[in-house]
């Protein structure tokens, strides 16, 4: 039975059934789901939508191992319901005991607000270095690459400087209202300010074609459309799985913004035990290995193999960004409209 296979058949012998035998002794330091109690009594949880679902498979396999949960889940794009647990607040209503987010913009929204809870020691010590669990959960990550189409263009013609996009002669795509792109900005914008930002946006728009999202840029990029691109590391390693020839190979940058490690994570609003409880199962090895296997996101919970088609975490340098910092988008969008980006 191959994995796809597998997984149609309930995340079955993961999330639902008996933890299979670890197949590397370097994932033994990661949890199985049948050392967790069963989780009981009600929860509300605000998800952010994405990643094509698979966060709603795993929270619908927590829902049918847990029977006695009564599991209440919220859906939307993550800024929205950021926005909404703000307004929330202010009006001083309590609706939602947790909020897993796609990414740290909009969690950093709401611990700024003051509404999320401190993070227990048995959620923060799994998490693997360098990610910090202070305010919210890490529970998978994404890093920005550039894809690029080997038969266009060699890996030593791609710079290693994210800045030195602005002035190449590549055909580039990027994704420019995609929420992931607006949070890579950010963090150029924090790194670089906001004059080198808004030069940076200009001189790429004489060179770039937009894409809706940046799976689009992928596979503009495999199609030979255009010699590289902006995008999260997943599109690429999600098309190479379907096409195993496709002509895309991933490039990274040195230790700025376009090598930014961004997370989805989960902040812990109330201090229902469930809400803990329901991060546990989260981090554990079953389901960091389907975000790992099936999603080809990070996983964030120590001893759990990484992506097939990554290097080594220890081969690529991020920036040093504070993620709850990506939280305001205001002045990036801002820029992106001066530069007539938006």
């Amino acid at each position: 039975m191959d994995r796809r296979t597998l997984l149609k058949s309930g995340l079955a012998l993961g999330l639902l059934g008996p933890a299979r035998v670890l197949a590397a002794s370097q994932e033994a330091q990661a949890l199985s789901v049948d050392a967790l109690p069963e989780l009981k009594g009600s929860l509300t949880l605000y998800l952010g939508r994405g990643e094509g679902g698979l966060y709603e498979t795993l929270i619908e396999a927590i829902r049918k191992r847990n029977p006695q949960l009564d599991l209440n889940v919220r859906r939307g794009p993550s800024a929205s319901l950021a926005n909404t647990l703000v307004a929330e607040h202010q009006a001083g209503v309590q609706r939602a005991d947790a909020f897993w987010s796609i990414d740290a913009s909009s969690l950093g929204l709401v611990v700024d607000q003051g509404m999320a809870r401190a993070v227990p020691e048995a959620l923060r010590a799994p998490v693997r270095e360098p990610f910090s669990a202070d305010a919210w959960v890490p529970i998978s990550g994404r890093i920005r690459t550039l894809p690029f189409n080997p038969q266009r263009v060699t890996a030593e013609r791609l710079p290693d400087d994210i800045m030195a996009f602005a002035d190449s002669d590549l055909k580039l795509g990027w994704a420019p209202a995609y929420g992931a792109f607006q949070s890579f900005l950010t963090a150029m914008r924090l790194l670089e300010g906001e004059q080198r930002t808004r030069e940076w946006l200009r001189g790429v728009k004489q060179r770039a074609t937009s894409y809706a999202g940046e799976f689009g840029v992928v596979m503009a990029v495999e199609r030979g459309e255009i010699d590289a691109g902006f995008a999260n590391h997943y599109y690429t390693l999600r098309l190479k799985q379907g096409k195993p020839s496709a002509s895309v190979a991933l490039g990274f940058t040195d230790g700025d913004a376009g090598s930014l490690v961004n997370a989805s994570g989960v902040a812990l609003l109330s201090d229902n035990p469930a809400a803990a409880g329901l991060v546990r199962y989260l981090q554990t090895q079953q389901a960091q290995r389907f975000l790992a296997e099936e999603a080809f996101e990070l996983p964030m919970v120590k001893g759990v193999a990484m992506p097939a088609g990554l290097p080594p975490m220890s081969d690529i340098n991020p920036p040093q960004v504070e993620l709850s910092q990506l939280a305001d988008l205001r002045p990036t969008l801002a820029l992106m409209r001066e530069a007539g980006v938006l």
